[in-house]
């Protein structure tokens, strides 16, 4: 028996590679495979007899469509080099494959965005929207993704009357001005969709009955068969026509890891269907969406969930955020970083934070600094926070647009992930940045020259940092989670350990 955890990736879902590091973070094997699109399985556990890790890659254990030739590649890494290191390498040579190459990021994808889903779930209406609109601009968001509801009265939360994508007009009576008056705002407008799904009570599903890979009870819907030329055409014509109609700039493209067939369904031979396999099939929709969508509206934006964010989906979309993890900060850094290592230039978004207005602004601001480095989503109610919270999520969105171009574009290098990433360190030429998210010695590394932040992801009142070589003396200033200066001196910083007074979720500044 070997002790292992295994994984499936395909086309929609994950990502074909696993990195086996010790417990210095060092690179022991990294192994990926070339082809993103069929389902691959991959394995690395330990063997009772040997002590030794057994690793495979496993193919074609899921039936596909007939095919006379496949050639695929098997990338081992035994360097001894930090892991994140080679999940960079691994991610760069996703890339450089034939038909990997990644979709075009907009500006726009890499600020900070305002979502409905935690503040409002279904629960919409366009005065409510436009006024927290009003309030994440003048915070410093440039964006709102308009989530689930928008295309039903019902509040139960499932997805039966999915399918149809006509607006409720009960709670936006006309889509087309609510858009245009966000757009006054400053801001760009998003809308999910569940791409696969049309539900049991939707109109549409007459149509599509016949056409499904599979029915789910539990979220009374059904999930569409994309080997079918109508279903693709279906579902890209609903995104073209709202695009067009709307003004929207992007869509929240929800449940793309749905498509996925049942044994019966995936062994369908239809004349109706031009592919036999469902990953080709899935493909050729998600290529042709961005296409067509592209064609229109050059930046459009795309967002995907995490667990779709492998190699393929870079391509037909430009944005990937952390998979759902409310009031969670921890689950929120792991998250993001976890794509971060992956995601390449792609801009990577963290859940949607949000959290208990009566909480202590510090523990508030855990949320925000969990996730620096991600693109930030705010789903709280901002007239509902106290001026204290609305105050801290100011300072920290200012911080995070001023220092976008190491905290989301610099060199990532998160420390010990069988901690949770308890450091994580993001520089670039000019500066870094250092996040301390548990009780420790904090290591930002050499680069005496370049201007450093340490910040605060503790609920601490101190950081220990720790330098291996003498720093000079550097000028000091120490800020609290909501932007006031508590400290401004002058610091001589030899080598050994400082005691730094940041308070929780703090900055310090150490520049020259």
């Amino acid at each position: 028996m070997d002790w292992e955890r295994g994984l499936v990736s395909k086309a929609a879902y994950s990502a074909p590679v696993i990195s086996l590091f010790n417990v210095q973070g060092s690179n022991r094997l990294t192994f990926a495979f070339s082809d993103a699109l069929n389902p691959v399985a991959m394995s690395a556990g330990v063997n009772e007899e040997t002590a030794a890790f057994r690793c495979g890659v496993k193919l074609f254990f899921e039936p596909s469509a007939p095919m006379r030739l496949y050639e695929a590649t098997l990338r081992l890494d035994t360097r001894d080099v930090p892991y994140y290191e080679c999940l960079n390498d691994v991610q760069k040579w996703w890339a450089k494959q034939p038909g990997y190459t990644p979709a075009y990021v907009p500006e726009a994808a890499r600020m900070p965005m305002y979502s409905t889903w935690y503040s409002f779930h279904q629960q919409l209406s366009p005065e409510a929207v436009e006024q927290q609109c009003l309030l994440a601009k003048a915070l410093g968001c440039e964006a709102v993704i308009v989530d689930d509801g928008w295309q039903t009265s019902d509040h139960m939360r499932g997805y039966a009357y999915c399918g149809d994508w006509e607006v409720c007009e009960d709670k936006i009576p006309d889509m087309k001005a609510h858009v245009a008056r966000v757009h006054q705002l400053g801001m760009k407008y998003l809308l999910w969709y569940s791409v696969p799904f049309v539900g049991y009570k939707s109109k549409n599903w007459s149509r599509f009955k016949d056409k499904l890979l599979k029915t789910i009870d539990s979220l009374q819907t059904g999930v569409v068969d994309p080997r079918y030329p109508e279903v693709r055409e279906f579902i890209i014509e609903t995104y073209e026509q709202a695009l067009v109609q709307w003004d929207l700039d992007g869509f929240k493209l929800d449940f793309v890891d749905s498509f996925a067939g049942t044994e019966e369904t995936v062994h369908k031979e239809d004349s109706a269907m031009d592919y036999k396999g469902i990953p080709e099939a899935v493909d050729r929709l998600m290529s042709d969406i961005i296409a067509r969508l592209r064609a229109i509206k050059p930046d459009i934006l795309i967002e995907f969930r995490q667990n779709y964010i492998g190699p393929l989906m870079r391509k037909y979309g430009n944005m990937f955020r952390a998979t759902d993890c409310p009031n969670d900060a921890i689950e929120n850094r792991v998250r993001t970083i976890d794509v971060r290592l992956i995601g390449g230039d792609t801009a990577v978004h963290s859940d949607m934070m949000m959290w208990h207005p009566d909480e202590p602004v510090e523990s508030a601001a855990l949320q925000i600094v969990n996730a620096l480095f991600s693109v930030p989503q705010i789903s709280v109610m901002l007239d509902r926070l106290p001026e204290s919270h609305r105050q801290m999520l100011r300072f920290w969105l200012a911080f995070w647009r001023e220092h976008s171009d190491v905290l989301l574009e610099g060199s990532l290098k998160p420390a010990h992930p069988d901690f949770l990433f308890p450091q994580a360190v993001a520089d670039n030429e000019h500066k870094k940045i250092v996040c301390a998210y548990g009780d420790i010695l904090v290591r930002p590394g050499g680069d005496r020259s370049k201007q450093t932040w340490i910040v605060n992801g503790t609920l601490n009142h101190r950081i220990y940092l720790e330098l291996d070589d003498a720093w000079g003396t550097k000028k000091l200033a120490i800020r609290d989670c909501q932007g006031h200066l508590l400290e401004q001196t002058r610091i001589d910083l030899n080598a050994g350990i400082h005691r730094l007074s940041i308070p929780p979720c703090g900055v310090a500044a150490l520049t020259d």
